[in-house]
């Protein structure tokens, strides 16, 4: 029997304003900033000649945002479902606070636990040990999805549950993928068997 294969393809959203002035942004809105919206575009580029059947997105601006550029090139695309298990990390009291005067308070190394350490939460947020179970979830519902419907889909996703999903679906380590720097204008492609 011939092996049949569908794919997923992962985008994060486009540079937002936030981004550009280094700010934890987590769950606070933050719309593109013109290069956001190059990037969104570029990314659409990318994935014109695909075929898509579902979209997901988060309840952000910037995710929706980001999709609407894409989906432009997809009318066989006729679902997109609004999916919070890949949204950004939430760094709780930190969200709207820029880097600097978080290091300026309490340092560097501080900043570098609170920012890529694995098991740290900030303070009322979550650690990517928390991200870790909601993005597990999600792959397991969509790779259940996949092969139901044999249905090939997009996701217009963030920085932090991005590194999740590559870390579950590319069997990385830790210290891998707390190195990484999710790229704004990247597609990560997944192959499921269905």
């Amino acid at each position: 029997m011939k092996k049949e294969f569908r794919y997923i393809y992962l985008f994060r959203h486009g540079q937002t304003e936030y981004n550009k002035k280094r700010i934890f942004t987590g769950l606070k809105e933050s719309k593109l900033t013109p290069l956001g919206v190059k990037q969104a575009k570029l990314i659409a580029r990318k994935l014109k000649n695909k075929k898509i059947d579902i979209a997901y997105q988060t309840k952000l601006s910037r995710s929706k945002d980001t999709l609407k550029e894409v989906i432009k090139f997809h009318p066989e695309c006729k679902k997109v479902i609004i999916d919070n298990r890949m949204i950004e990390r939430n760094y709780g009291k930190l969200n709207g606070i820029q880097h600097k005067d978080y290091v300026k308070k309490y340092g560097q190394e501080k900043f570098d636990l609170i920012h890529r350490g694995f098991n740290v939460k900030p303070p009322a947020g979550e650690s990517f040990v928390m991200i870790e179970k909601r993005v597990e979830s999600f792959i397991k519902d969509l790779t259940k999805k996949i092969k139901k419907e044999k249905v090939n889909v997009m996701i217009s996703s963030h920085g932090n549950s991005i590194r999740i999903f590559r870390k579950i679906m590319e069997h990385s380590s830790v210290k891998e993928t707390t190195s990484w720097f999710i790229p704004y204008d990247k597609v990560f492609v997944y192959k499921i068997r269905v």
